[in-house]
């Protein structure tokens, strides 16, 4: 009996579980540029293309492999917009009754398979290291779900940076060694760019005419859109940029995109790269020589350590996990975050780089423009859809989790144990960004008072009946204390003052 193995955008391994599920002679696979995947969320452009041209070429590769391959794409005449119309569409004709699907990283795509008119089968994506219930047998009975200790059980399950039972070098992180500011100069020339390709250009003409009008440029594009080229890109990186990566990784410099950042996480997210090889690459480097343990074990512990357990939160809290809000903050997302002008040129850099590359490292995104929303009070579904939409590498699993939880405190401290908010000194410190500045980083009130100054004390005195007994931020509370009445009123003043311009949509 014939099956449809159905293929999604961010599936494209050749060892994908509902491949290692089906038959070569009997089973059809299927898969699909639809409407509804492009535009729940008005994607960034470059990620609708990466998405798209790799796709194309997978399903290239299966049929060289020998595959019966039906692929719909979004400029079909019969496309019905949908995942689950294409499946139907297709059940029809090819006589299948049943579909075996890779289990989705949405919630919303995994309630659509489960209220499908057909048989779909979900089994679990096992390009993962922590199945679902490996992570929930780590998490049960704990009262903190702390990434450290759960990154340490993943460092014992891969044997990554071990000495038999002991990490290597003695310690499990060397975070403390990876804060370092920006240097002088950057040696590392960024990502692998590609040219394009005869498939590459028409995706791009395609895109442009169909979502010419979503935030973010679309051209130049240089990603890779196969596993070759994404190799490539790896041990680009590897070589060149993975020696200082931990050293700079936290640093901001303007008109430097990327400094030593590898832009590998697309690729592992859509299943161009496999994570265990990208590790394996950077402990390999370790090995040789080539990369010092304080970069190796950083980058490393960004994906079997963060990546994995970001996940695992993600499917333990369910699908209401999107629409939690334990701060109650309900302000609108300014326009800045949308290209508009503002005069805080570290969110106005991070917007822009944003924009025309649809990335932007995690400190940028953490402490720039997260650490911004959380401290003005931004509805944190508001910031979540915002991210998603805007980065080559979201897709709701990771990003999720990152923004209500990580970046936006909404889910009352799952993963967080506190929240991350700072003032100006942390951006003045880790970046070049407040030199050319409207606002003066180290002014605290008046009219060049940095917003992060003011919006900082704000958060502090609006949330303190929930933060002040926490251990973490009692000096915080100590300082704001100390402070006399007249200055605690004035910056309290002038911050509701700097919002309510912002709201009015005024230029700040």
């Amino acid at each position: 009996m014939s099956r449809l193995i159905l293929i999604l955008g961010d599936q494209l391994s050749p060892d994908i579980a509902a491949l290692k599920a089906a038959e070569k002679a009997s089973d059809f696979i299927v898969m699909a540029e639809v409407a509804d995947e492009a535009s729940y969320v008005q994607h960034h452009p470059k990620k609708i293309a990466l998405i798209f041209a790799a796709m194309r070429k997978f399903a290239a590769e299966l049929r060289a492999d020998g595959w019966d391959v039906r692929y719909t794409q979004l400029d079909d005449t019969d496309n019905t917009g949908s995942i689950v119309g294409e499946l139907l569409q297709r059940a029809d004709e090819t006589g299948a009754t049943e579909v075996i699907a890779t289990e989705p990283g949405e919630w919303r795509l995994i309630a659509a398979f489960n209220d499908a008119p057909l048989r779909i089968t979900q089994v679990e994506d096992d390009r993962f290291i922590a199945s679902h219930g490996m992570f929930d047998d780590w998490a049960k009975g704990r009262k903190s779900l702390r990434m450290e200790y759960f990154y340490r059980e993943m460092r014992r399950k891969t044997g990554l940076l071990m000495e038999g039972d002991a990490p290597e070098g003695g310690k499990w992180n060397y975070d403390h060694d990876n804060r370092k500011p920006a240097p002088e100069e950057i040696t590392f020339d960024g990502p692998l760019r590609f040219e394009l390709d005869a498939t590459v250009a028409e995706v791009l003409d395609l895109v442009e005419a169909r979502f010419g009008n979503s935030f973010g440029q679309l051209r130049p594009f240089w990603f890779a859109t196969d596993r070759a080229q994404a190799r490539q890109a790896l041990a680009h990186f590897i070589r060149h940029g993975l020696a200082k990566f931990g050293d700079y990784q936290d640093a901001m410099l303007e008109g430097q995109k990327f400094l030593y950042h590898g832009m590998i996480s697309p690729y592992i997210h859509i299943g161009l790269l496999d994570p265990l090889e990208v590790c394996q690459a950077a402990e390999n480097a370790y090995k040789n020589g080539d990369a010092p343990l304080n970069a190796v074990e950083g980058f490393i512990r960004q994906i079997i350590g963060w990546r994995e357990y970001i996940r695992g939160i993600y499917f333990r809290e369910g699908p209401d996990y999107t629409s939690r809000n334990a701060l109650n903050h309900q302000r609108k997302l300014p326009s800045f975050f949308w290209g508009e002008q503002t005069q805080m040129n570290c969110v106005a850099q991070a917007v822009k780089q944003t924009e025309e590359e649809a990335y932007a490292h995690h400190i940028q995104r953490l402490m720039v423009t997260g650490n911004f929303a959380l401290l003005s009070g931004i509805s944190p579904y508001e910031v979540h859809e915002w991210y998603l939409r805007v980065y080559v590498d979201a897709f709701e699993w990771v990003e999720a989790p990152n923004v209500i939880g990580m970046s936006q405190f909404a889910d009352d401290g799952i993963i967080a144990s506190k929240p991350y908010v700072s003032s100006a000194n942390y951006i003045d410190k880790m970046s070049d960004y407040c030199g050319s500045c409207h606002y003066k980083a180290k002014v605290k009130t008046g009219e060049k008072a940095c917003p992060f100054n003011l919006l900082y004390w704000h958060f502090l005195n609006r949330h303190r009946g929930k933060f002040k007994g926490n251990p973490r931020m009692g000096q915080m509370y100590a300082t704001w204390d100390r402070m006399a009445e007249e200055r605690r009123e004035t910056i309290l003043r002038e911050a509701d003052a700097w919002l309510a311009r912002m709201d009015a949509g005024d230029r700040v």
